[in-house]
């Protein structure tokens, strides 16, 4: 009934994009899970941002289009539409033969997101280097917590018994001698 080069075929010729897709997607997760460097968890992301970028992109692909911009002959606003009295709705099959410009202009969108948040996270990884002296998440984190440490220690109430000692005592007053009378 079914042929094992047939199954293969369906399976991984004609969709060796997807394939492709899923094994980017894998190494650039991988990659933000596993890695220790921040660097390069940053390129993790990339990775993982230009597969799905790229498979939305291979969504909206679609097989003897053109671009959605008007021939002469469907412009509905020409000479057509002149001809019969105003602007005339295109048909369908018409319409069929254009691709859809959704999914490229959302991932354009995407791409420049995707270069701004790169870039502020290059920045602030930088600025993390400079205040740690390091970019690895387990020193960073060690760091972190010496850091978290010194604070708390340097918050901490003081005892009630250490108080008493550390406190200056005030002078008490002295019994005021009466006041001699003038003669």
């Amino acid at each position: 009934m079914f042929e094992l080069g047939d199954i293969l075929n369906d399976l991984f010729l004609e969709r060796l994009n997807y394939l492709i897709y899923v094994v980017l997607l894998m190494i650039g997760l991988h990659a933000m899970i596993a890695k220790n460097n921040l660097i390069k968890k940053l390129i993790g992301m990339s990775i993982f941002q230009t597969a799905i970028i790229l498979f939305y992109v291979s969504i909206g692909v679609k097989a003897d289009a053109t671009i959605p911009i008007y021939l002469p002959e469907h412009d509905p606003h020409g000479e057509r539409a002149e001809e019969a009295g105003g602007p005339v709705a295109l048909s369908v099959t018409e319409v069929a033969g254009y691709a859809n410009p959704l999914p490229h202009v959302l991932m354009l969108t995407a791409i420049v997101v995707g270069v701004a948040t790169l870039g502020l996270a290059l920045a602030l990884t930088q600025r993390i280097y400079q205040g740690y002296g390091t970019i690895e998440e387990d020193q960073l984190l060690v760091k972190l917590e010496r850091e978290d440490g010194r604070t708390r220690k340097d918050e901490q109430p003081v005892p009630d018994a250490t108080k008493s000692k550390s406190t200056k005592k005030t002078p008490t007053k002295r019994a005021s001698k009466p006041a001699s009378k003038k003669k």
